[in-house]
């Protein structure tokens, strides 16, 4: 049986992958970040001339599925990257995020 995921382990084998290929001096705040948009853009092009009822559907066929699922990936790896380059708690950060919206856009 497999361990759990959790963040911490997502981000200790990543920063593990990096070290064996010698990645870390590369792995700046401003080089993360522009991966990051780089990998946003990737899945934004996905769905980019979808009409909205289509984006709703675009895990039924495989192959989109695959991309949307590998975009979102990297786009996770990389902020979860800069999060442990900038000492952020991902988790906490958006736990904060919500509360602060939550004040700000109260329910009716």
């Amino acid at each position: 049986m497999t361990e759990p995921l959790d963040v911490a382990k997502l981000q200790r084998r990543l920063a593990e992958f990096a070290a064996a290929r010698n990645w870390q001096p590369y792995h700046t705040p401003k080089n993360l970040v522009a991966a990051l948009s780089v990998e946003a853009s990737e899945l934004v092009e996905i769905f980019q001339w979808l009409t909205p009822e289509e984006s709703t559907r675009v895990m039924a066929d495989a192959n989109t599925a695959a991309r949307v699922t590998d975009e979102v990936a990297d786009v996770l790896a990389y902020l979860l990257q800069l999060c442990e380059v900038l000492g952020i708690d991902a988790l906490a950060a958006l736990d904060a995020k919500i509360d602060r919206n939550e004040r700000r856009f109260p329910a009716p």
